[in-house]
Parts: C-alpha cells; structure tokens; sequence
C-alpha cells in the first residue's frame, strides 16, 4: 500500500510538472514568479493555519535578534533562556524537547537548522519572521509536531547602502552589527553582515564569588542573489559563528545559592551555506534548495552543581548535515499544489567523558559497596578516575510529499500526504581503567589488606533503528469575507534516537556489578527511545476589520500524542539524563491574537494562548502520573504592546514611545506536578526618535526586576533552579546609509 501510494505521489508530481511545462514552451514565454528568499516551499496558508507574523517595525521595537526574543509573541511560543544557548528549548502547545529532537522547526534565508542545540542564536539585519503553529510535517517532515519558524533577513537586490547597530546595556552588554548591501544591477546584488554580542554575566558563583554566565559571540553573513534571467533565480547564503560562553547559573533549592567549585563552559563554532536555485515556467516552479552545515561545540560542566568533589562532564561533539530539497509548485485555475522530495544526511562524532571525584568515589561507590558487605570494604586506587564514552552517531531520511490546495466559490480545500523513512545509528565505545583494594575487617576494627581487583572494561557496539512514516493532512476553509473559518487534521511526528548521556551510568552500574553489586540499568531500555507521533486537530477563525486595521485571529486545537519524549532524571544518584516515552499524553487549549492600527501612529500588538497538557498514560517506579500536567510546558502565554509614534517631530525626527507586558505560566517542573513556576509578567518600555537614516532608543526589560525560574532539574537527588536575569535597560543606535 505504502509503495503505491509513494508511486502516486511521484507520478502525480511528474505529470503536473510535464503539463505546466508543454504549456510554458507552447507559447515560448516565461515569466518568474514569487521567488521568496524565504517561504518560497510554502503554499498560500493564510486561511488554512495559525500563523504569526512579525515585522521589521516590530523587531526593531522589541529588539528582537534571535528566536527567544520573540517568546509568547505568538501564542502559545515559549522559549526560556537557560544554562547556555545549547540548552535552550522551545515549548509550543504544549510540546516540547530539553534533548536531542526539536519540536519545531527552523530555518532562515531557507537553510534549515539541523541541531536543536544550534537553534539559539543572533541574527543582523531580521526582515521579517513567521511563526508557523501546530503540526507542520506535511511539507517540513521530522521534527516540526510543533510548527515551523521561518526567519528572514534583508536581501541585497531590496536594498542598496550600509547599516549598522549599536546597543548598549547593564551589566556591560555590548550588541553591535554592521553589514554592507550594494546592488550591482537589477538583477545582481551582494551582501556581507557581521554581528557581536557581549555581556558579563548576571549571576555570581558563591564559591569564587566570580561571574559565570559571561557570554561572548560573534557572527558573519555572506549572501549572494542574481537572476540570469527573468525565469531563472540564484540565491547563496554562507554564514558563520563563534560562541564563547560561561553558563550554568543553576542555584540550589536547599541553600538558595549558587556555589560549585569546577569550572562551566560551552563553546560553539558553527558554519552553513545554503543554495537556492528556481526555475519559473508559465504555470510552474522548481525549486532545489541545497544546505551544507557543521557544528563543533563543547559543553563542560560541573555535573553536581555543588561545592564538592564529585564529577565533571566534557561533552565535545563535530557534526556535518547535508540536505537536498527539490520540489515544484504550481497552479491552473482555481487548483494549486507543491510536490517533490527532500533527503538529508547527518553524520557526528561525539567524545563525553565523566570525570569521578573524591567526593563522587567515596559518596557514589565506596560507600554503596561498604554498606552491602562491611566485612570487606573496598578503598579505590586513586581518588579520581574517568568514565570515558565516545561515540559515533548518523542518521539518513528521504521523503517524498505532495500537497493539493483547490478553490471552488468561497470554499478552499487542501489535501497531502508524506512519506517520510529514517535511519539512524549509532557506534559506542565505553571505556574505563581504573581498580580498588580490598581489605578484611579484624575483630579489633583494623583493616587487613584482602586483594587487589583491576577494573578495565573497554566494551563496543553498535546499534541502529528505521523509521517509517505516512503522514496526512487534510483542511478546508470557508470565506466569509471579513471572516474565514478553518478547520485542519494532521499527523506528525519526531525522531526516535539514542541516550547517550546515559552510557556513563551504565558503565557505572558495570563497575558496581564486578563489585558484587546488582546491574541497575538494562543497555536496550535506557539507550534508545522511540518516536514521538501525535494526531492534530485545528479549527480556527480568522478576521479582519475596517479596512485591514483590526486583524484578530482565534484558534482551538487538540493533540493525541503517542510515545511522547520526555528528558527525566532516573532514580537515585545517578549522573546522567533519559529521554524516555510517555504512553499518551491530551494538550488541548485556545489561543488569541489581534492587531490593531487605530490611527496611523496608534498600533496595539496582543496575543494570549492557553494550553492544556496531560498525561493519559504514563507511569514509572516513582508513580502513575495519569492527569497529571507535562512538565516544562507553560499553562499559559500572555503578549501586549502598545506603540504611540507622537504628533510632533523634534529637529525633523519623530518621537515614539513602545509598552509591553509579557508573561507565562503556570509551569509544572516535574511529572508529580509537586515543584512549580507561577505565572509572571514582565513589564517593557522603550521610547524612540527615528528619521529616515538613523534611530535612537532608550529601552529597559523586567522594569519590575520580577524574580521568577526559567529551569529546574535534579541531580543525585539535590534540586536545582535557574533564575532568569534582573531587570535590563540600556541604549541602541541604528543607521542606515542607502547608495
């Protein structure tokens, strides 16, 4: 069945591609149609999806320059800032991954960003970003239950002259960019963008009394647009960048501080490219869009997050992806469709060693040993000894789509249908040379000297998994001139993959086993974890007023997901992490959006979601959590700003002033739902003077210095929080200079 459906769709894809094409050779005309740097795979969506738009007046307003500064913007978009800029999540309706897979996908200038952990960083010179909500596999595949985010920055062939950026904030924030834009033709333009971005830090180790979440990052663009001809399109985008930075500002629930003694760090070098190649005939467009990307980065951390000697973890990683996406899209009539096929490769190497400490050796496995036989208690050779795990990691998908939009009056039907196929591996090396002596208690408590036991494990294996899916979509809109009704039905879902956090606890229960101990985990169970895949339901509203200047938008859902991923912390003293899947878990919510241009220098911005999300099923060795809200996940998201540009100009600029109010919660941290985030709003402000080559704002962020926690976790039983960042205010300086 799979494959004559697969036959369909390829069939289906090359007839329409043959027709439209002996029409456009019938006459011997071309013309090019939209050739969008960004959004060019999309169909016309508007009525048929929740979908937020923002601006470059917006991004401007809010000083937006990366995905988490537009967090509860849209609906229901959640993105905490935590740890460093590999921990960042993104939580959207409900959904969400710590680890390993996104929940949503993300590309800009059309390259697709392959790592979730490469997700958080800034970009010079934004256009413009949408925000793509609910399941969004039908044309994006893996990865995007959650939706899709498509970012935008200027093109060259729109743009002609310099600009540049200065900003500067408490606690030394420096956020600087230039770029360069010239037009050599009409046809043929370039550019080049560089951005930085510092800070000191905002938190204090009590142990050293130092600043450990300090941040340096820097980036550069290069992109290259030309059209040959009037049918035909090249767009090249090359980009790069390096992060520097402290991270893990974690304090302790018990003490109220954070105090640890081993140094924290992560390191991130980053570089894509990104090729985009259309090709316009009369009635259809084919598109190849071809990325190469890589990613070395180092994650160091004092894994206890307590002034004591127990472990570190180094987690160094190189990883190169390669996609290939080519498709074509046209239209005849009142009839639209997209069809084509897309495959990608990742292929990674990973070396995470944990380094055992005195504290970690004598509390960890001297003393679990001792307690079982204290007869004959053991000593370790050395008072330090290295779990080491390295790793080899790829994985490989293909997927061929089809989508099929038709009109007919006031009604506008869509249909599609993917299949998507992956296969992912994994080669793992866990290595360990270290022993103990033990001794025989005498009568009079003295301690002889019984033998001397080696320990060195070096065990290899490979392990490997196929994924297989058909997913669906179905939707159908109804036009109601200032109002439009929608409806959709979708499946979705997100890559299975390998634990490999965990091999340090499993080597660990090795060594607790040659010591007599019992084997805790089983290697099977803990490594991997299956895909997450969820049944989407959308109905949705979408209106607009008075000639465009109110636009407000309601939208419902419910999500049956399946085999949700959830990143837990294993029971007892454990070191590592685990992704492991929920049997069934219900997110059903609301979510409301509205613009409105009261006047021509009056604009009020508001957007509010409320989601949800249970288990149905699920349990372990700590309890059945059925009912129970999903952790990390924000019950609610709150935005509303308010722009006023002043009648009056001061020495030919105009004044503005910009209020805001942004807030979530509330947030369950753990599946018990016994430690939670109450829900908090932050309070914004700027005010602005701005002519037609320079601006100049003065902005301030949490005015109310409101004390709330981004994050929570444990580790070897003691809880930890991150506590988000003070109130902020600081300075920006933009200018453009057009040639």
């Amino acid at each position: 069945m799979k494959q004559l459906i697969l036959l369909f769709i390829a069939t289906l894809t090359l007839l329409q591609v043959n027709a439209n094409e002996a029409d456009s050779l019938k006459d011997g005309h071309r013309t090019l149609k939209a050739l969008e740097v960004v959004g060019v795979k999309q169909m016309p969506v508007s009525d048929l999806a929740a979908v937020t738009r923002i601006s470059g007046g917006a991004i401007k307003r809010y000083n937006v320059v990366a995905l988490r500064d537009i967090s509860e913007m849209a609906p229901n978009f959640y993105m905490p800032e935590y740890g460093s800029r590999m921990t960042s999540s993104i939580y959207v309706r409900g959904l969400g991954a710590r680890m390993d897979q996104p929940i949503i996908g993300l590309s800009v200038d059309n390259v697709p960003v392959m790592n979730k952990d490469a997700y958080d960083f800034d970009v010079a010179d934004i256009e413009s970003i949408e925000v793509l909500r609910g399941a969004q596999s039908l044309l994006n595949g893996r990865n995007t239950m959650g939706g899709q985010v498509n970012i935008r920055t200027l093109s060259p062939l729109n743009y002609s002259g310099l600009r540049a950026m200065l900003s500067y904030g408490r606690n030394n924030a420096i956020r600087a960019s230039v770029g360069w834009y010239h037009r050599f033709s009409e046809t043929f333009g370039t550019s080049v963008s560089a951005m930085y971005d510092m800070n000191d830090g905002y938190f204090r180790n009590a142990y050293n009394g130092n600043k450990i979440d300090r941040d340096r990052s820097g980036s550069v663009r290069w992109k290259l647009c030309w059209r040959p001809k009037s049918w035909v399109s090249l767009t090249n985008t090359a980009s790069g960048s390096i992060t520097r930075q402290g991270g893990y500002p974690y304090e302790s629930l018990k003490s109220g501080v954070i105090a640890y003694n081993d140094t924290c760090f992560y390191h991130r070098s980053t570089f894509s490219d990104g090729l985009t190649v259309a090709w316009a005939g009369k009635r259809v467009v084919v598109t190849s869009i071809t990325t190469a990307q890589y990613i070395d980065d180092n994650m160091t951390l004092d894994q206890d997050f307590l002034p004591d000697d127990y472990f570190t973890l180094t987690q160094k990683r190189k990883e190169w992806s390669f996609t290939e996406d080519l498709f074509t899209k046209g239209s005849r009539g009142n009839y639209d469709w997209l069809g084509g096929v897309f495959c990608f490769s990742k292929s990674g190497q990973m070396d995470a060693p944990v380094h055992f400490y005195d504290t970690g050796i004598s509390q960890l496995i001297e003393s679990h040993r001792n307690e079982m036989n204290p007869h004959y208690p053991i000593k370790w050779d050395g008072r330090d000894f290295v779990l080491g795990s390295d790793f080899r990691q790829t994985s490989r998908g293909l997927a061929l789509y089809h989508e099929s939009i038709y009109k007919y009056n006031k009604w506008t039907f869509q249909a599609g249908l993917r299949w998507d196929c992956e296969w992912v591996g994994l080669k793992h090396h866990s290595h360990c040379d270290t022993g103990y002596e033990t001794y025989e208690k005498q009568e009079d408590g003295s301690l002889k000297p019984y033998g001397h036991t080696p320990l060195k494990i070096n065990d290899r294996g490979s392990l490997s998994n196929n994924y297989m899916e058909l997913l669906p979509k179905i939707a159908v809109a109804y036009d109601l001139a200032d109002i439009k009704l929608y409806g959709t039905i979708s499946k979705a879902y997100k890559s299975g993959g390998y634990n490999t956090q965990m091999f340090s606890d499993v080597l660990q229960q090795r060594i607790m086993q040659y010591m007599g101990l019992s084997m805790t985990y089983d290697l099977d169970e803990v490594v991997s974890y299956k895909p997450e895949k969820s049944w989407n339901y959308e109905a949705g509203v979408k209106t607009s007023w008075f000639n465009g200047r109110l636009m407000a938008d309601l939208a419902l859902f419910f999500i049956d997901c399946r085999d949700q991923q959830l990143t837990m912390f294993p029971p007892g003293l454990t070191t590592g992490r685990i992704m492991t899947n929920a049997g069934q878990t219900y997110s059903k919510g609301v979510e409301l959006s509205a613009i409105l241009h009261a006047t021509n220098s009056l604009t009020f911005r508001t957007s509010y979601g409320y989601t949800n999300a249970t288990f149905r099923k699920f349990s372990d060795s700590k309890g059945d959590y059925r009912g129970k809200r999903l952790p990390y996940a924000p019950a609610q998201t709150f935005f509303a700003g308010v722009n006023w540009i002043m009648p009056f100009e001061i020495a030919g600029a105009s004044p503005s002033i910009n209020l805001n109010v942004r807030g979530a919660g509330d947030i369950y941290w753990n599946e018990a739902n016994t430690v939670k985030q109450p829900f908090y709003a932050l309070l914004g402000a700027s005010a602005a003077i701005e002519k037609d080559a320079w601006s100049l704002r003065i902005w301030g962020e949490n005015l109310t210095s409101t004390r709330y926690s981004t994050f929570y976790f444990m580790s070897i039983g003691n809880e930890f929080v991150q506590r988000a960042r003070p109130w902020q205010a600081g300075v920006t300086l933009r200018v453009n200079v057009e040639m």
